[in-house]
């Protein structure tokens, strides 16, 4: 890895959030711990210098990748072919048919190329997102790729442990947040183990761990998930107020808050830090239906 990089002229930056991992084992984890299984077409962001982009493909999956870095990108299948020639000599497709590369920032990719496999999803796409992030933008891009990808029914990524903590929180939790209701509102949030230090190059100075997803259905609700959003951040804008006060920008007045979180069925005296994602989408709702005014006959 580290020949690979000083070939390359690739020194691994804080700005990028790039810690390379090296650990064999580790990758091997990842792979088996979100359930790849041969045929799957799998979502890679961030992939690096290759090492769980190898680990996907040995587990048969077919993997599209997203990198920032152009030398990364661009190295990437020099890097697969070299260590995987049986999938470079594949006779239908080559390496292409196993491994395609968009040189992307991942909050910016609208469009995914699709691979043949046995996934479930539209002509191909990925659907599951395995990958290990940059733990500078690991909750942006969780929540954007879920947002614009609904075939991602999956996601197991390795962030820094206070991430996955937060995402996986439950209401009532110290680390409960705007993350983890955000991410609630696309899927169920587990933490799947955690991950030394020593396995990365360089050394972080923070613990790593994996977080699963598990996409569910969002609440049953009138409002739009850009409306339940802004609850959530009106909520916890000022986390330690009561949803009277917290909220009385977002409804207009702490009266109107207050009378708002009743009609939802909450207790204006609570903190959002109780709320989970459902009730959420009843506060969201009861101001939509005040805004549109009473139902006619």
């Amino acid at each position: 890895m580290r020949a690979l990089a000083g070939r390359l002229g690739v020194r691994p930056t804080k700005q990028l959030g790039q810690n390379f991992v090296h650990d064999a084992g580790t990758v091997r984890r990842i792979a088996a711990k979100a359930g790849v299984q041969p045929g799957d077409v799998v979502l890679e962001v961030g992939p690096g210098l290759g090492s769980l982009t190898l680990a996907l493909l040995a587990a048969g999956a077919r993997v599209v990748v997203v990198e920032i870095d152009d030398r990364l990108a661009a190295e990437l299948p020099a890097t697969i072919a070299a260590r995987r020639p049986d999938l470079a000599a594949d006779p239908d497709g080559g390496l292409a048919a196993h491994l395609q590369v968009v040189r992307a920032d991942a909050l910016d990719v609208t469009e995914l190329p699709a691979l043949a496999g046995e996934a479930v999803g539209p002509a191909g796409a990925p659907t599951k997102l395995v990958a290990n992030l940059p733990y500078n933008v690991a909750v942006p891009v969780i929540l954007t790729l879920l947002a614009r990808f609904p075939q991602l029914q999956q996601v197991l990524v390795m962030v820094q442990t206070e991430v996955a903590e937060r995402l996986a929180a439950a209401p009532g939790s110290k680390a409960y947040g705007v993350p983890s209701v955000k991410a609630a509102w696309y899927a169920e949030a587990t933490m799947a183990g955690g991950v030394g230090r020593q396995v990365f190059w360089p050394v972080p100075n923070v613990d790593s761990a994996l977080v699963r997803l598990v996409r569910r259905d969002p609440p049953s609700t009138s409002a739009s998930r850009e409306e339940v959003f802004a609850v959530v951040d009106a909520a916890f804008g000022q986390r330690r107020k009561t949803l009277r006060a917290a909220l009385a920008g977002w409804a207009g007045s702490p009266a109107t808050a207050e009378e708002l979180c009743r009609v939802a069925g909450i207790d204006p005296t609570l903190r959002g830090e109780r709320l989970d994602v459902s009730a959420f989408a009843r506060l969201a709702e009861a101001r939509r239906v005040a805004a549109d005014g009473p139902a006619g006959p």
